[in-house]
């Protein structure tokens, strides 16, 4: 599969690298402490900020496996589609209720509204337990990553591990979060565009959008399965769990993950967040739509073009399909444009990368070093340690890519699976705490890990069930355990900041600190889901 780059893909590549290096040593010279560095001084635009959150989704895996996934997957084919539902839905929480808790708290780690609203145990072990898999998933995705370069370039993994993650970490221990930001709006417009250009050559090479669409196999043009449910059917992807399960993975993935919530708390104002959350829901969509429709049309070429399958390396003897858009993407473009291919590539892999490492860095400068440090910093001291901090965590999550190769296989197949055992009791922490006053720390702990264990029991016994679903059961579980415990136990003077209910205070922040009526721009992200159901409805 190795393509012969020339010397121009190269050139682009280089001036790509170094136009990104050179835009993070620029933002480092405004930065003057650690708020400048993980949250941009707290004055960036809403369209940086929604954008850079929709280039952290499209990563690597996206662009390559949601196509393999429409176009060879057994039981494949458009329903991915539905996964997207979730996503308007889940912006109406974020905006309504969490964000305007978080930002008027001045949070730098979302996890430090857990040492208020709790104790400092419940705190850590949130902490920790991000750091704990947002470093395993990272070395993995690094090491996935990597192998997809050697294969196209020809380099070896070391070389290809080295060009992704040294230079991604390069940029961002000078750019700051303003760095991560601006390179992921950056990277997500060349993806963007190579997409486009991508399906215009398979359009093109289809005979056009019409006889491309009748040319794809009936039964993957469908995008909504209501003939299944996900609980013990074995069908992961039917339309119930993929909207519900959905809902509550993007509210808990986009509310209580350090990764996405540090852009969030990156803007200038409470209507700035919102609107960085509303472009997210209005645009998703259309971009997942993009590279789906990439996936019918690699479909239709492999249709045409057996032996384009049957260049596809092969892994457990079965064709890697995941290599098939940039397996067509170095046989069907230009020279030059192979290159811009291949920054496509690293952008998507980049733009997850560099916003991850910054946050296990966040996370740990705020939540344990100046937690447990003994003398009070300076302010250029603190922007030293968080620069360090990142150093170490791009060193670490790079390092263990090298010993991830003989998981890795199974690791990569259950990676969603991973995530979906948390997410739920992760987003239940956080929900009793807006919305009780009963529940304590040890309560909500003990329902963590009841929701991570029920849901590992789904996962070890019953193999039918949608591990879609296991966001929604995860959540349950952990809510009624700490409920439970909380009902049993003996009634303690709180230590926490006193709260009202999330409804209710945030209700009132949105009132004193916007200027824009959110309830009505949430009608509009119910009636943009009205729209697509129905579109979902008929593309079939």
């Amino acid at each position: 599969m190795t393509h012969n780059i020339t010397w121009l893909d190269w050139l682009v590549i280089a001036l790509y690298c170094l136009g990104l290096l050179g835009m993070a040593a620029a933002l480092a010279r405004g930065q003057h402490n650690r708020e400048d560095y993980y949250v941009g001084g707290r004055n960036l635009g809403p369209w940086p900020v929604g954008l850079s959150i929709m280039a952290t989704q499209c990563s690597t895996n996206s662009i390559l496996g949601a196509p393999a996934f429409v176009a060879f997957a057994a039981g494949g084919g458009m329903v991915w589609l539905q996964y997207e539902l979730a996503v308007p839905l889940a912006m109406i929480a974020l905006m309504l209720f969490a964000m305007p808790l978080f930002r008027h708290r001045q949070l730098v780690s979302v996890y430090g509204y857990l040492e208020q609203r709790y104790d400092l145990p419940t705190r850590l072990t949130l902490s920790g337990l991000f750091l704990f898999v947002r470093a395993f998933a990272t070395a993995v995705t690094v090491y996935s990553i990597a192998l997809v370069i050697e294969l196209i370039t020809g380099l070896g993994f070391v070389a290809s591990v080295l060009l992704l993650g040294a230079f991604t970490v390069v940029y961002d221990v000078l750019g700051g979060i303003r760095g991560v930001i601006y390179s992921d709006v950056l990277q997500l417009l060349i993806l963007v565009v190579m997409l486009a250009l991508v399906l215009a050559f398979l359009l093109d090479a289809g005979g056009g959008i019409t006889t491309l669409w009748q040319s794809f196999a009936p039964e993957r043009k469908n995008a909504l399965d209501f003939a299944h449910h996900g609980l013990g059917d074995g069908q992961t992807f039917a339309f119930w769990p993929m909207l519900f399960g959905g809902l509550f993975l993007y509210v808990s993935y986009y509310g209580c993950d350090q990764s996405q919530v540090q852009r969030q708390l990156s803007t200038r104002n409470i209507d700035a967040t919102n609107n960085a959350l509303l472009i997210n829901g209005l645009l998703r969509f259309p971009l997942v739509l993009l590279y789906c429709m990439v996936g019918a049309g690699i479909a239709v070429y492999s249709a045409q073009h057996p032996d384009f399958v049957a260049a596809l390396p092969v892994n457990n003897d079965r064709p890697e399909y995941n290599l098939a858009v940039p397996l067509y993407m170095i046989n069907a473009l230009p020279t030059g444009l192979v290159g811009l291919s291949l920054v496509a590539l690293f952008a998507a892999a980049m733009s997850s990368l560099d916003s991850v490492i910054n946050s296990l860095s966040a996370t740990t400068m705020e939540d344990f070093v100046l937690r447990f440090s003994s003398r009070t910093l300076s302010p250029q001291q603190e922007l030293l340690y968080s620069r360090c901090i990142t150093i170490i965590w791009g060193s670490i999550t790079i390092g263990m890519a090298f010993f991830v190769a003989d998981i890795a296989p199974t690791v990569l197949e259950a990676i969603n699976k991973i995530g979906s055992l948390a997410n739920g009791p992760i987003l239940a922490v956080f929900v009793l705490g807006m919305t009780t006053h009963r529940v304590r720390g040890a309560h909500v702990v003990a329902g963590l890990f009841s929701g991570i264990i029920a849901n590992a029991g789904c996962w070890l016994f019953l193999p039918e069930v949608s591990w879609l679903w296991w966001n929604v059961s995860g959540f349950a579980v952990a809510v009624l355990t700490a409920l439970l415990i909380a009902t049993l136990s003996p009634r303690k003077p709180s230590t926490s900041t006193p709260i009202t209910t999330a409804f209710a205070e945030a209700k009132q922040l949105l009132q004193k600190q916007s200027d824009i009526n959110w309830y009505w721009r949430s009608a509009l992200l119910v009636v943009w889901f009205t729209v697509l159901l129905g579109g979902l409805a008929m593309l079939g």
